[in-house]
């Protein structure tokens, strides 16, 4: 079992920044590739970024790619999301997730969820 905890977000103004940090509990936490999405009310949940344990490869949507970047610190048990440049349509609930089997780009694929944050980006 592994709990997250995502926590960051908050209201930012487009063009700003945030960093979204997710929290494990559970000593296996640098086993997982490790996973941010995002949904918005009415939308399916959407995948942005993936981590391996290592920390050495990551995956990104094309959405996010090059104004987002995924890290962790297996020594804190925790994975960060740094959001650059962020607009209104990046306004959404962000989670943190574990891969459990399949795809990275794949919901589906992942087992443990946080609870999510909000972040709200103003025009």
């Amino acid at each position: 079992q592994v709990q997250l905890v995502e926590s960051g977000g908050g209201l930012v103004q487009a063009g700003g920044s945030l960093r979204l940090s997710c929290a494990a509990s559970g000593r296996t936490f640098s086993r997982y590739v490790m996973g941010w999405f995002r949904q918005v009310p009415g939308k399916e949940r959407e995948f942005l970024a993936a981590i391996t344990w290592s920390g050495d490869s990551t995956y990104y949507a094309d959405s996010v790619k090059g104004r987002f970047t995924i890290s962790r610190d297996n020594s804190k048990n925790t994975v960060y999301l740094q959001m650059n440049s962020l607009k209104p349509d990046d306004t959404a609930v962000y989670y943190c997730a574990t891969h459990y089997s399949g795809s990275y780009f794949f919901t589906q694929s992942y087992k443990y969820w946080g609870q999510g944050t909000q972040v709200t980006v103003s025009s």
